[in-house]
């Protein structure tokens, strides 16, 4: 893939990357729409495939998550990428004459809380792999989704600190009409669990509404409350987390009013979804 890429830079074409781990649904596309946009007219659009095993923990679903590459080349030729990218695990980490790699990348400070605090391994998996591929794609602009958040700002103050000569895009969360958050694993959603899925997005929903009614801040403690007692009202919903914070420095604040960002996970059966909203 490198050698593509620096064929490309030589030519002056604009390479754009989406890193994904696959099986991809309408909010992939809508990244990789992005990324022509922003790499122009005669730019290179580059989908990266691949299920990272450093970024899960040990009981979570590496082994299970959904994975159908001959359907995901198929959609990204339907949307004119020219390019995809679906190393395996030795392409990936190497394994020199002295051993596996003992190299990784860890960001310190925007990866401590929220999913860095329930996954401790999973940021620096997340860093590990985009550094590796911002090196062996060489793109110009890499675009991430929204619903992702934290990945998000840890990506950007990645390539930030590391000088990744590149332009990293967050575009905004692509949802269900009936406002989930679309997501690979909701593919693993079996019976009612979809529809009980849909109390991450309606406790989005009613702690904007409390903080847009008030005249003046809400406590942080208060909303979270109004959202454990949301989740509680799907049997098989258990709340991992829920924080509010600053939307630029992810600092969690003692009062939410209007601008600041929550996010939660909760866990939908055997399921564990994502999903966050400005206040």
């Amino acid at each position: 893939m490198q050698r593509q890429a620096l064929r490309w830079r030589r030519q002056g074409a604009r390479v754009g990357l989406v890193p994904t781990m696959g099986y991809l649904h309408a909010g992939h596309l809508s990244l990789v729409r992005r990324a022509r946009r922003l790499a122009g007219p005669a730019g290179k659009v580059v989908v990266s495939i691949y299920v990272n095993p450093t970024q899960f923990g040990p009981q979570e679903d590496f082994s299970r998550y959904p994975r159908d590459l001959d359907r995901d080349v198929r959609l990204c030729r339907q949307a004119g990428v020219d390019a995809v990218f679906a190393p395996d695990d030795p392409q990936m980490y190497v394994r020199g004459q002295e051993g596996p790699a003992s190299t990784c990348v860890v960001e310190k400070t925007l990866s401590r809380g929220m999913e860095g605090a329930s996954r401790p391994a999973h940021f620096s998996g997340v860093a590990t792999v985009v550094a590796k591929l911002f090196n062996l794609v060489l793109p110009d602009v890499a675009v991430f989704g929204a619903k992702d958040y934290q990945q998000a700002a840890v990506v950007k103050r990645l390539a930030r600190d590391l000088n990744f000569p590149l332009k990293v895009v967050v575009a905004p969360t692509c949802r269900e009409p009936d406002g989930l958050a679309m997501s690979s694993r909701n593919e693993y959603l079996e019976g009612d669990l979809r529809e009980q899925a849909l109390v991450l997005w309606r406790s989005i929903c009613h702690a904007r509404a409390a903080v847009r009614r008030s005249a003046r801040p809400l406590p942080a403690a208060e909303l979270k409350d109004l959202v454990g007692r949301i989740v509680g009202q799907a049997p098989a919903a258990r709340l991992d987390y829920v924080e509010f914070f600053d939307p630029e420095t992810l600092v969690p604040v003692a009062r939410a009013g209007r601008g600041a960002q929550m996010a939660l996970a909760v866990f939908v059966g055997k399921t564990r979804l994502i999903d966050n909203g400005r206040l």
